[in-house]
């Protein structure tokens, strides 16, 4: 049999330039594919978010406000402050706080409600019934209007209760002011018992702090000029406990 060299030539030509394109094709697909994990954006075409904005929320009494210490010395501020420092330059925190020295949760109730907030916060926290039993109004009424601000809390949340942290009351007993008066502390732990309880109930987190404020009889450094209120250094000692709460939420 003779051998047709000039198109055997042509032919071997071919196969060639086919396995050369096919390769081509694949490393050029291979590139494309590498450059993907490069894009910072995702499957869907969306860029991912920058410059995030979270909402707090602080309610409260003069533990809230923060009465005889600075402005940024209380601890809503700190505790933001705190937030700020854990996230990246393009995070920025805002607070919102509705308290004033005084407020029992019947004030309380109704200043949120007049204040009528979005519910669009990221994170709630509510300190309040102190002034309750200082001004010797009855138990029940702690106990029908706590359950209100927690719910208020939560729907100020967008609705979500691991966003909200309900702190404990501090013991002012263990101040110049209340002079170790046991009967004091006996009516704030009663409080603190019913919000505790009710928290754990509802899966809703609870801070205990009135440790800390029964140091200020030995220790003054927990307590404000007034003689009864914390002070900085102790609110700082409150945003200790309550900020592993809050990143926890805010991160995920």
């Amino acid at each position: 049999m003779k051998f047709n060299f000039p198109l055997l030539c042509i032919s071997l030509g071919f196969f060639l330039f086919l396995n050369c394109s096919a390769n081509s094709e694949i490393i050029i697909e291979e590139e494309v594919m590498d450059n993907k994990d490069d894009d910072p954006q995702d499957n869907q075409g969306n860029t991912p978010p920058k410059n995030i904005t979270f909402k707090l929320l602080a309610l409260g009494d003069s533990y809230t406000i923060g009465e005889s210490v600075c402005e940024t010395c209380r601890f809503p501020e700190q505790l933001k402050d705190s937030l700020r420092l854990k996230f990246d330059t393009d995070t920025t925190f805002t607070l919102k706080v509705i308290a004033r020295t005084g407020w029992t949760t019947t004030n309380l109730i109704n200043a949120i409600d007049a204040e009528n907030i979005n519910n669009d916060f990221d994170l709630v926290t509510l300190l309040i019934g102190v002034n309750n039993q200082f001004q010797k109004r009855p138990f029940s009424l702690y106990e029908n209007e706590f359950p209100q601000l927690v719910t208020t809390a939560i729907n100020k949340a967008k609705g979500d209760k691991k966003s909200v942290i309900v702190v404990s009351i501090p013991d002012y007993a263990f101040t110049p002011f209340g002079k170790g008066d046991s009967n004091i502390s006996n009516e704030i732990d009663r409080y603190n018992n019913f919000a505790k309880n009710y928290c754990n109930i509802n899966n809703i987190s609870f801070v205990n702090i009135t440790d800390i404020t029964r140091a200020g009889l030995i220790n003054p450094n927990f307590v404000a000029s007034d003689g009864l209120h914390p002070s900085e250094f102790a609110y700082t000692k409150f945003v200790e406990r309550i900020l592993p709460l809050a990143l926890n939420e805010l991160k995920n």
